[in-house]
């Protein structure tokens, strides 16, 4: 499997998984959904970033398809927030 040598791929992925961290961490002492589903969506981008450095994707689908899935939850959380559901 070759790993890329791309910085740019690993910046994101490091700064990704620390999103994702403070996402899960944010839901365990608050928990609200929202942080929960800010965090998931950055995993869902820290997985895409994953494959990309280990040249795991054959095709670009699966990469436009773990992204366009992670903008959308984000859209979903901060329409929980514009609405004022931020509880449950």
């Amino acid at each position: 499997m070759p790993l890329s040598d791309n910085p740019v791929v690993v910046v994101n992925l490091v700064l990704t998984i620390l999103i994702m961290l403070l996402g899960y961490w944010g839901y365990r002492k608050s928990g609200r959904l929202t942080e929960a589903l800010v965090g998931g969506a950055f995993g869902l981008f820290a997985i895409s970033h994953l494959l990309t450095l280990f040249g795991l994707v054959s095709n670009d689908l699966v990469i436009i398809l773990l992204r366009t899935t992670a903008y959308l939850v984000i859209v979903f959380a901060l329409l929980r927030v514009a609405s004022g559901h931020t509880y449950g």
